[in-house]
């Protein structure tokens, strides 16, 4: 039998038809397949546009808490896409939102699964997701106008601390004569100064301390001052515990712009190293933060730029020389207990409608008593006679119950 009467008689067998028959319409599928798939790749390669988000937080429905002048807080809701995959259409472009959650890796700071949210959009068009991007950039804004967002350091990263406040009126902390006014002069001057600092190879930040009793205004000061200029609050706790020269170094660097960090009681986290030598029992801190790590971080070779930084303490003679030397320390300014001009300011402040004359009879009392007196004695003095003034003059003695 030669080989064509081998072909003829397979081409006659029912079983070898059939077998090649699904042979071959199964590679012609798997032909089409692949064909499909590369095509597809081509055609999102050159006719979409994919834009990325890692690790949202959005959940199905988002609960908001507003609260209005009288006090109370009401309730928002507002229901963004859940997971999957979702199809809008954008300023006349059609976009798939594909949204993903990890149901097995959670964020170990905040317990909340990781997320990605991807966003496709149909042609080659980029300034779709320029405008997409700015019109949620300018949502947000409106959202945080004439609020002031407090960030604190999570890991490697800040994170908003809390729900942003209502930013608090300068005028509405009273320091000493011209100590606001020479402080707010300064931080302006350093914000519109950044070709000067550059032109003359100086390093574009600025360091403050604030310094003296507790209860004065320090932290109340930067918390009105940070509105004043619209900018948001960094808030890290040097006495951290875990908090590394690394960990820092990266926190201060990464920092969002317009913002001022606050280093709170950095006397609690170093003394000084003259005390050290006497007592060394002398608390240094929980964390691995060294002393010289926290220099260098302030004032480095890897420092960032267009830094702000305040650090606040209660006691100036714990505090390294070194720390808060010129360079790290620009501004050192002492927020001491009440002067008559300060009662008086307060007083009226409190109440508005009140005449001049009893603001002075009211300093003039408080301080016959010959006893330091803290802005928060006298706010809390302030506070139980809140709509009776002439029981606040009759009553200064309490002023030291606080």
């Amino acid at each position: 039998m030669g080989f064509s009467d081998f072909v003829a008689a397979l081409k006659d067998n029912p079983y070898f038809g059939a077998g090649f028959g699904l042979v071959g319409v199964g590679a012609g599928l798997t032909v089409l397949r692949k064909g499909a798939q590369v095509g597809m790749v081509y055609f999102r390669r050159h006719c979409m546009m994919t834009l990325e988000g890692v690790r949202m937080q959005h959940l199905s429905v988002q609960t908001t808490y507003l609260q209005n002048e009288t006090g109370k807080i009401s309730t928002a809701f507002d229901f963004v896409p859940s997971p999957g995959t979702h199809f809008l259409k954008y300023n006349g472009t059609w976009m798939r939102v594909e949204r993903n959650r990890e149901k097995q890796m959670m964020d170990f700071h905040s317990g909340s699964p990781f997320e990605t949210v991807t966003l496709t959009a149909f042609g080659r068009d980029r300034t779709v997701y320029f405008d997409l991007m700015e019109e949620a950039r300018q949502k947000a804004l409106h959202e945080l106008e004439g609020m002031t967002v407090m960030y604190t350091g999570v890991g490697a990263e800040w994170r908003q601390f809390g729900y942003p406040r209502k930013r608090r009126p300068i005028s509405s902390v009273v320091l000493g004569e011209g100590i606001a006014e020479s402080i707010v002069k300064d931080v302006n001057d350093f914000i519109c100064s950044s070709s000067w600092y550059t032109g003359r190879g100086i390093p574009y930040r600025r360091g403050y301390l604030l310094y003296g009793p507790p209860g004065c205004g320090k932290s109340s000061f930067i918390t009105a001052l940070a509105g004043h200029f619209e900018y948001a609050i960094c808030l890290l706790n040097l006495s951290e515990k875990g908090l590394s020269d690394d960990r820092l170094n990266h926190l201060l660097s990464v920092a969002p712009q317009q913002s001022i960090i606050l280093l709170e009681d950095v006397d609690a986290a170093f003394a000084s190293r003259d005390l050290q030598k006497e007592n060394r029992t002398v608390y240094e801190g929980m964390g691995r933060l060294t002393f010289s790590g926290l220099l260098n971080a302030l004032d480095g070779v890897a420092s960032s730029e267009g830094r702000i930084v305040f650090m606040t303490t209660n006691y100036l003679d714990r505090l390294d020389p070194a720390l808060i030397r010129p360079g790290r320390v620009d501004m050192k300014l002492l927020i001491d207990h009440c002067s008559q001009m300060q009662l008086e300011k307060m007083y009226l402040n409190f109440y508005p409608d009140e005449p001049k004359e009893s603001a002075v009879e009211f300093a003039s009392l408080a301080l016959s008593h010959n006893k330091p007196i803290s802005p928060a004695m006298v706010q809390g003095l302030f506070m139980l006679h809140k709509h009776s003034p002439n029981l606040v003059i009759k009553n200064t003695q309490k002023l030291f119950n606080f």
